[in-house]
């Protein structure tokens, strides 16, 4: 995994594993965040002097908490836990194998940092070409407010929604957007992955510390905090970034801080102990 320098024998059946229970089990923890996110990004504008129905990342959660109950902010989960099953396994558990093919087999001490982007970056975009119809349903899925009383909703649930957009749309309409998707989570991805990794091994270089919980904690806040600053210009621009980086890093640096602490520990549970 990102920051064990190829120390720890784990199959890549194992990695994808570990990995895609500690992105469900962060994306459980923090979907609410992400739900209220997506109602803001997809907000219209208002018009005259009417007041906009959702400000701020706490006060939308409040918002949709209150009109649609606690439940609607899970709203996306199921799609949500089966991209992180794929997108998270892929690009998490092919990480590691990814770097060691950049760097050579040969290759002796620290991994350069340019080869742990690159890394990233070609994984973000293999999982997210793969797992795109996964990211569009949970979306359309979270954008669905309150309806008026009657009023049927456009899908009955993920897999209904998987199923109309093939059958109304086609099934190309799955991959609506995967051109910007691809860009913008093999961004996302390389930052994440590469300053974990980057911080981790700075921060065990550093005396009294070892690979730990605490390590783990400051290296999730390092990936949280560098996705942020470099997603941030992706998702608003960069005249908006510092306008919404609490928000963002409230939600990404949480998201990274369950999730690499998760899969410190779930991976412990799939290294193959060397033949006696």
């Amino acid at each position: 995994m990102p920051g064990d320098q190829g120390k720890v024998d784990i199959s890549f059946a194992g990695r994808f594993a570990a990995s895609a229970i500690a992105a469900c089990f962060a994306e459980v923890c923090t979907i609410p965040l992400d739900t209220a996110k997506v109602r803001l990004q997809l907000q219209k504008n208002v018009v005259g002097d009417a007041a906009p129905k959702y400000r701020g990342l706490l006060g939308t959660a409040a918002t949709i908490a209150r009109e649609e109950g606690a439940a609607a902010l899970w709203k996306g989960i199921v799609p949500g836990l089966h991209r992180q099953c794929i997108y998270g396994g892929l690009r998490i558990g092919l990480y590691e194998p990814v770097k060691s093919f950049y760097v050579g087999q040969d290759h002796v001490g620290d991994v350069p940092l340019s080869k742990k982007i690159a890394a990233g970056f070609t994984t973000g975009a293999i999982a997210i070409a793969i797992a795109n119809p996964t990211d569009l349903v949970k979306v359309r899925l979270q954008a669905e407010g309150k309806l008026a009383p009657g009023a049927p909703r456009r899908y009955a649930g993920a897999m209904d929604a998987y199923a109309k957009i093939a059958r109304q749309e086609g099934v190309a309409a799955l991959w609506t957007g995967l051109g910007p998707n691809v860009a913008r989570n093999a961004i996302i991805n390389a930052a994440e992955l590469a300053s974990y990794d980057q911080v981790k091994q700075t921060i065990l270089k550093l005396p009294g510390f070892k690979d730990d919980v605490v390590t783990h904690l400051f290296s999730g806040l390092g990936a949280g905090f560098f996705a942020v600053c470099v997603g941030s210009p992706v998702d608003v621009g960069p005249l908006a970034f510092y306008k919404g980086f609490l928000p963002n890093f409230a939600r990404l640096g949480s998201w990274n801080v369950i999730m690499f602490l998760t899969l410190e520990q779930v991976q412990k549970y799939f290294v193959r102990k060397p033949a006696s």
